[in-house]
């Protein structure tokens, strides 16, 4: 969902999520379409699942953008409604921020 926008405005680049602020929000067929339309125009490199959201959400639109001819990869699991599991790295704030930032550069800069 769109929990990244925060971070988007910080360093200066778009986010575009799946879903709104809100994980609870259901995204449809429209908003798959719409979002995998964007990343196969502009040729984005990668996207990214949150731990707190269906795994199988992210696969829809990875799927869609091959349909249209380009290949996006899943870049990784970013943190943000919840921390990784208790006594590793991610479970902490700072270690949480850190795996979340090293993940999406890593990523798009392959």
């Amino acid at each position: 969902h769109d929990a990244f926008r925060y971070f988007g405005r910080k360093y200066k680049f778009e986010v575009l999520g799946l879903q709104g602020i809100s994980t609870e929000s259901q995204a449809g067929a429209a908003d798959v379409k719409e979002l995998a339309d964007t990343i196969a125009q502009r040729q984005i490199k990668a996207i990214f699942v949150e731990s707190s959201v269906p795994e199988r959400n992210i696969k829809a639109v990875q799927e869609a953008v091959k349909a249209r001819g380009w290949n996006v990869e899943i870049g990784g699991e970013l943190f943000s409604d919840a921390l990784g599991d208790e006594g590793t790295f991610e479970g902490t704030y700072i270690g949480m921020v850190t795996h979340n930032i090293d993940t999406i550069v890593n990523s798009l800069k392959k």
